[in-house]
């Protein structure tokens, strides 16, 4: 069994530990991912090494790709009961970062198409990059696309 530590670490002190800012650790309060201790009459709060642990999970779990409201909820889960729980809540997103991949892959292969078209290009004619930012209408929306539906959309 794990001894409780007394807390020893100000805001400033458990932010820096955690590689954060004093301001990262009040809104992670304020969203309830941190506890917010008792402030003594006329003295600093302070923090004990689980506040910093779970300051450190929040910062896993947000380099995981959890958003704050996901990790809020895998907070609250109980680490053995609520494995199914955590395993829905991981496949959930499995499943988004697969479609920001496939999102990616087709903005890769329309910036691919955009590069090959002004490789190829004479020199009399716009170059397609710039034409696909300038202006939501582009050639392609001119032969049948609907207006604003550039080559990048």
């Amino acid at each position: 069994m794990k001894p409780i530590s007394r807390p020893q670490l100000t805001i400033g002190r458990l932010a820096k530990a955690a590689g954060v800012g004093v301001e990262t650790v009040r809104y992670y309060q304020r969203r309830g991912l941190l506890p917010k201790p008792a402030r003594p009459v006329g003295g600093f709060r302070y923090y004990g090494s689980e506040t910093l642990e779970q300051l450190k999970s929040v910062k896993r779990a947000q380099q995981a790709g959890f958003r704050l409201a996901e990790i809020a909820i895998l907070l609250r889960l109980d680490r053995v009961r609520d494995r199914h729980a955590a395993q829905r809540l991981a496949g959930r997103k499995i499943a988004e970062i697969d479609q920001q991949i496939e999102a990616l892959r087709k903005l890769r292969h329309a910036l691919g198409a955009l590069t090959l078209a002004c490789e190829r290009g004479s020199g009399d004619v716009p170059c397609p990059i710039l034409e696909a930012f300038r202006s939501p209408v582009t050639a392609k929306s001119q032969r049948g696309q609907e207006p604003g539906t550039g080559a990048l959309t």
